[in-house]
């Protein structure tokens, strides 16, 4: 009975104890990312709400696409960027956790695009001193939409502006891993998101 009682106390304890305020920082970049909602993403390929073409579709696994990352632009990043970073994520995945399908950082901060097939697997098309993740696919480099057949999956392109220049994230790292460091280091983010079923 006792036990009960003490139980029964902490829970109240807890359930009444303050919510934990965030830092000053956490609030820092909360306010810079409500503050630059110009900062915006574009593409000459992937259009918001449309299907992706092609020429961007993954090659393999019963898809026959062209597999080629599309061009991508930005503006109005905040002034105390220090790199950029870009992913590439389908939340619509039957995997439970989604499929990241490409992850690029250390972008230099005086860049304002990738160009098309910028997401080859070896990084010759990258900026100096961008590097990959591995994506879901199970290596570094882009690899495009390749849904199962039905409903048309979601592609999440995200751009990171970051405070630090570089990420720090060590080889062979998971895009679970680069994920949590790209969110503790955003100072903003834009997105695009284009469609693709089958």
């Amino acid at each position: 009975m006792m036990m009960r009682i003490g139980v029964l106390m902490l829970a109240t304890i807890l359930a009444a104890a303050p919510a934990e305020k965030p830092t000053p920082q956490q609030r820092h970049r909360a306010a810079a990312a409500m503050m630059h909602r110009g900062f915006m993403l574009m593409s000459a390929e992937i259009h918001p709400g449309e299907p992706i073409g092609m020429e961007q579709v993954y090659k393999g696994m019963s898809c026959d696409g062209g597999n080629i990352s599309p061009s991508l632009a930005w503006r109005g990043a905040p002034r105390d960027t220090k790199s950029f970073a870009v992913t590439v994520f389908d939340p619509d995945a039957p995997t439970g956790s989604g499929w990241w399908h490409w992850i690029v950082y250390d972008i230099p901060a005086d860049s304002t695009r990738l160009a098309a097939d910028a997401g080859r697997a070896d990084g010759s098309h990258l900026p100096p001193g961008a590097a990959q993740g591995v994506t879901d696919f199970g290596a570094p480099g882009y690899g495009g939409p390749c849904p199962p057949p039905g409903k048309p999956h979601h592609y999440v392109f995200t751009l990171f502006a970051l405070d630090v220049a570089k990420l720090g994230a060590p080889a062979g790292a998971t895009a679970a891993h680069i994920g949590f460091l790209l969110n503790g280091h955003a100072l903003a983010k834009a997105t695009l998101t284009g469609i693709y079923g089958r």
